[in-house]
């Protein structure tokens, strides 16, 4: 029986910009390709996410694989408010879900730059049972690790969990530990394998 519904944050609740908040500081589309190869591309992101380096640090690690676009990736990165938004339907389906009798839950990779700064992003979170983001404690998905700190933080059975992200390789991770899970492609599509599933909203 499914009692829990968990989601990703990015790409899921939110809207993850990354292209349209670099265009709007300015940078063309040849110059926003190398910032991502240097920065979201790398693998200093994921240790950025899970919080073993700090922003400072970061920085310097991407300046270090693209030293000519240094200036460029401080610019980039000095701010990333707006780099996240929270999309319409997110706070009304956790409400939903709520009143179905579920255990609302978010389980997802973030840093704490993000965290702080895209708060906004996150205002569905006051109406949710809790959670974890991989800053806090360490872990990205699609770690094993990630999902089982998780499940043992809020004392959850897997098959009794829904898990929804809009990384495939995420979810498959997830129904290998026993989750229930959903590769999240548009709001319709995930309403009805909710419903496969048994969880009507």
């Amino acid at each position: 029986m499914i009692k829990n519904v968990v989601f990703d944050i990015g790409g899921v609740l939110a809207d993850y910009k990354l292209k349209e908040f670099l265009a709007d500081k300015g940078f063309d589309g040849t110059m926003i390709k190398r910032i991502l190869k240097a920065s979201i591309m790398s693998p200093y992101w994921g240790q950025f996410e899970r919080g073993e380096l700090t922003e400072e640090e970061t920085l310097k690690a991407f300046a270090s694989l693209d030293p000519e676009i240094e200036e460029d990736l401080y610019k980039a990165y000095s701010s990333v408010e707006g780099m996240l938004s929270i999309r319409d339907f997110a706070i009304p389906l956790v409400k939903k879900l709520k009143e179905a009798g579920l255990n609302v839950y978010y389980l997802s990779n973030y840093s704490k730059k993000a965290y702080d700064e895209c708060g906004e992003s996150l205002a569905f979170m006051k109406y949710m049972d809790g959670g974890i983001v991989s800053f806090k404690v360490g872990k990205t998905k699609p770690d094993p690790e990630m999902y089982r700190l998780f499940l043992n933080e809020y004392d959850l059975s897997p098959n009794e969990c829904i898990f929804v992200d809009d990384t495939e390789e995420n979810v498959d991770v997830a129904r290998q530990i026993g989750f229930n899970g959903i590769v999240f492609i548009s709001y319709e599509d995930m309403e009805s394998k909710l419903h496969e599933l048994g969880v009507v909203i």
